[in-house]
């Protein structure tokens, strides 16, 4: 049961990470799934690769070494077709599509090279891995660049086989220096290949598929139909993907627990009619973007109890009141609401001030403040737009809502305070800045400017 952290934003600071190591365990983890992305210490030519607030190399064996003392396996991720790394100008010409990072061009030689050199880099600073995760999932426009459509013109060539050539490509360059090393990739781009294109690519016997699904409502027999096809098809082990969050909505603030826990329970049902010993394990997704370039979605410590719910069903087999009991007792929360987002009680597991305040801010700061600005009849009929621009207001008019403006600014920038003052001891600056400017600043902006246009009419 791997726990996968998606650090391509809002990643946490390591002493964070750390504390929840412990929790994690106790919970049912196994080991850790580690998308890097731009938060690995590069270094030489791929130092451009390091946002500001990539892990430093001691950090990272910090973190390692910890995970391993609670007896949780690390396996690193790296997302091929590697958009963080194509969207820098200096690595642009290795691009299948010139404008756009989405793949790397498959028949350049130096793509293999950044590949081999990102994978060495990695493995440098990680020890006894079983696994790594060579990603290769929504590879969109592969086959579209010139020298690809060139080399789709000879006989025989498809963008079938271009997939698999390069798929195969990665996993020997990872099995050849790295033999003790078994890649995993996602699955989603050899679901609709042939049984016949599969096994004559050679790739089953290099890589052990990632067969994702996020989603409430499984189709369970055609998982299992397709987990029959990739045996028939000669991939010996298969891991299962299911997610703890961000799998809802593509700027979602909270984690609707049920969704989730639906999600494993279906995935359970799969896993009891698998072939024989084919399943490796399953690893509980936790996106923080939808891909490079897109919104934050929920934050890690505001899913931890979706988390918690997720690994104990998949622990205990299935969902129960003690199963419950035991998620109450090991993150603190004397009542966990799970077909609502509002559970009452605090918690007391890492960064569970996180998830009380983005509660607070999620359900009452758009809403009070629309509530005051387009539902209140002194501001939309004595102190409209036309009203504010011109700085013109009765004077009795301010005394009916300028206390309550003044009062709900004054509440939610303590809110804020205190949220920001709990991030800061999870997140670095960059992903505080993003969260408020996309969930806070909006509606507090609008509710100070009311405020200054009244202090100024």
């Amino acid at each position: 049961r791997l726990v996968h952290l998606d650090l391509k934003g809002a990643a946490p600071r390591a002493q964070y990470l750390e504390q929840v190591l412990p929790l994690l365990r106790a919970l049912g983890a196994t080991g850790l799934l580690l998308e890097y992305e731009d938060t690995f210490p590069y270094t030489g030519p791929l130092e451009l690769l390091r946002a500001p607030h990539a892990y430093s190399p001691a950090e990272l064996r910090a973190l390692l070494s910890r995970a391993r003392a609670h007896g949780l396996d690390v396996v690193p991720l790296l997302p091929f077709p590697l958009q963080f790394v194509l969207k820098h100008r200096e690595f642009a010409h290795l691009r299948e599509v010139k404008e756009l990072p989405n793949a790397l061009n498959p028949l350049k030689e130096e793509s293999l090279a950044l590949v081999k050199a990102m994978i060495d880099q990695v493995m440098a600073l990680h020890e006894d891995l079983q696994w790594f995760h060579i990603g290769c999932d929504e590879v969109y426009y592969l086959g579209e660049g010139e020298e690809s459509k060139q080399w789709l013109q000879q006989q025989d060539n498809t963008p079938e086989k271009l997939c698999l050539s390069h798929i195969k490509a990665v996993a020997t360059c990872l099995a050849s220096s790295y033999p003790m090393v078994t890649p995993i990739m996602w699955d989603d781009m050899l679901r609709g290949m042939s049984e016949e294109t599969l096994a004559e690519s050679g790739v089953p016997q290099l890589v052990q598929l990632m067969i994702w699904d996020y989603a409430a409502d499984i189709d369970v027999e055609g998982k299992v139909q397709l987990l029959e096809k990739y045996h028939r098809c000669g991939f010996s082990k298969v891991w299962f993907a299911s997610a703890f969050k961000g799998a809802t909505g593509v700027n979602q603030s909270l984690t609707l627990i049920g969704h989730h826990l639906r999600n494993q329970l279906e995935w359970l049902q799969v896993a009891s009619r698998s072939p024989g010993d084919a399943l490796q394990g399953i690893a509980l997704t936790g996106w923080q973007r939808y891909d490079h370039f897109s919104v934050l979605c929920e934050l890690l410590p505001v899913a931890i109890p979706s988390l918690a719910v997720c690994l104990q069903t998949l622990k205990n087999g299935g969902y129960s009141e003690k199963v419950k009991e035991n998620v109450e007792n090991l993150l603190g929360m004397s009542n966990l609401e799970v077909d609502t987002f509002m559970s009452t009680s605090l918690g007391t597991f890492p960064g569970s001030n996180i998830l009380t305040l983005v509660t607070e801010v999620s359900f009452y700061l758009k809403s009070s403040v629309d509530e005051l600005l387009e539902r209140n009849r002194y501001v939309t009929g004595w102190f409209s737009p036309y009203h504010r621009k011109r700085k013109i207001i009765h004077p009795i008019i301010i005394h009916h809502f300028q206390p309550d403006a003044v009062s709900l600014l004054c509440k939610w920038n303590a809110v804020l305070h205190d949220l920001q003052a709990a991030m800061e001891q999870v997140f670095h600056r960059c992903a505080i800045e993003e969260w408020m400017e996309e969930n806070v600043h909006p509606s507090l902006q609008k509710l100070q400017q009311v405020v200054d246009d009244l202090d100024e009419a």
